[in-house]
């Protein structure tokens, strides 16, 4: 399901008349507001026709976004961090679960170790 959430999709529940540029928010993690401005923007500035054109083409070639994609807000924030930049994303989770395992380690040293309260703590719970 990874590769899944990394692809493209056309967001049309999200979207005014086709869903792309709510797509491309839900890609990028840009405010679709954003998004949206840019391309009339874009489309004034003299992109007239080739605008219209390649957002007509996305909204015929890309796939609709399956519903379920996500299965959190968190979950679509990390896997646009992913997609935006994978080096990234990998080198926090590295630093994440380097953080777990050391806190692991020091719960297993303070329960493994001779402390007496500890020990004082499970006897009277006994």
């Amino acid at each position: 399901m990874s590769g899944a959430r990394t692809k493209f999709y056309v967001d049309k529940a999200n979207g005014k008349m086709s869903g792309v540029c709510a797509g491309i928010a839900d890609y990028t993690g840009v405010e679709v507001m954003w998004i949206r401005i840019g391309t009339v923007l874009l489309t004034l500035a003299g992109g007239f026709p080739w605008t219209v054109i390649a957002y007509f083409m996305i909204a015929w070639m890309a796939q609709k976004k399956p519903v379920g994609l996500y299965e959190s807000y968190e979950d679509e924030k990390f896997w646009q961090g992913v997609r935006s930049n994978p080096t990234r994303s990998a080198s926090e989770m590295r630093s994440t679960f380097r953080d777990i395992d050391r806190r692991l380690a020091d719960i297993e040293m303070y329960y493994t170790s001779r402390n007496t309260r500890l020990a004082d703590e499970i006897d009277s719970l006994r």
